[in-house]
């Protein structure tokens, strides 16, 4: 196994940082690395707004639900999905942005996305960095949408934060392999494996939190999936031109 596939595995998601800075030149380096993430027609359907300002990542992390650590690390960086650029070249021509009606717009905006992100992460867990997804920011898209003055055609769909890891985190188990990978035809018979995951889990969470929390999977997925989560992402799609049409 290379050191790289390693790496890979071992990733955790930190929320605790050091007050040391993220370098300047390791910055560049992990948002060039997203920059050369493939992408679908190679539209770059993505963008990257980078927050340093304290202000604002504490503005940020009240509204993607009250996580401290986002104000916490030196760096945050909201990844967008973005046609404002291509919308704004086809007006130009005197073409339709039809394209946005669909919801293959957000499906290929946030793919997009995702796979960018994974480009950044790696590079700067490859430079000795930690950072932690944060989905919260389309808990309250519009007022992040007006502190961030995005234009039509720009959502916020992920955001990540980047720091030095203060203490040791132990790498969470995920679901075996037998759990997560079919051959030819989907595998529906995979309870036996969840079962067993779920014990894990619970084991692993009653160490971590001194038996507060014991939690398996299951039982910790299906709290939230019982509800209706993010529940202003559909009207706020609209309102940024992203209309679900067709």
């Amino acid at each position: 196994m290379t050191d790289f596939i390693q790496m890979i595995k071992n990733h955790r998601s930190i929320r605790n940082y050091t007050d040391e800075q993220v370098k300047e030149k390791d910055l560049q380096a992990i948002i060039e690395s997203a920059i050369h993430a493939p992408s679908s027609i190679n539209g770059q359907q993505w963008s990257l707004l980078v927050v340093k300002d304290q202000v604002k990542k504490e503005q940020l992390a009240q509204l993607c639900g009250g996580q401290p650590w986002i104000a916490k690390a030196p760096v945050f960086m909201i990844f967008l999905m973005d046609y404002y650029k291509i919308a704004k070249k086809m007006e130009e021509y005197g073409y339709p942005f039809e394209h946005s009606t669909s919801i293959e717009s957000i499906m290929v905006g946030s793919v997009d996305v995702g796979i960018a992100f994974s480009n950044a992460m790696n590079a700067a867990e490859s430079l000795g960095y930690g950072i932690v997804p944060i989905g919260g920011v389309r808990n309250e898209p519009n007022e992040i949408i007006a502190l961030l003055e995005l234009p039509k055609y720009v959502y916020p769909v992920l955001g990540m934060c980047i720091g030095v890891e203060e203490g040791k985190q132990e790498v969470k188990p995920r679901l075996p392999y037998e759990a997560m990978v079919s051959v030819d035809v989907y595998n529906q018979n995979s309870d036996l494996y969840v079962k067993a995951y779920d014990e894990t889990i619970k084991e692993y969470m009653s160490k971590r939190t001194n038996g507060k929390n014991q939690r398996s999977w299951s039982e910790a997925v299906a709290s939230v999936y019982k509800a209706v989560s993010s529940t202003k992402v559909r009207d706020s799609l609209k309102e940024q031109g992203f209309t679900n049409e067709k």
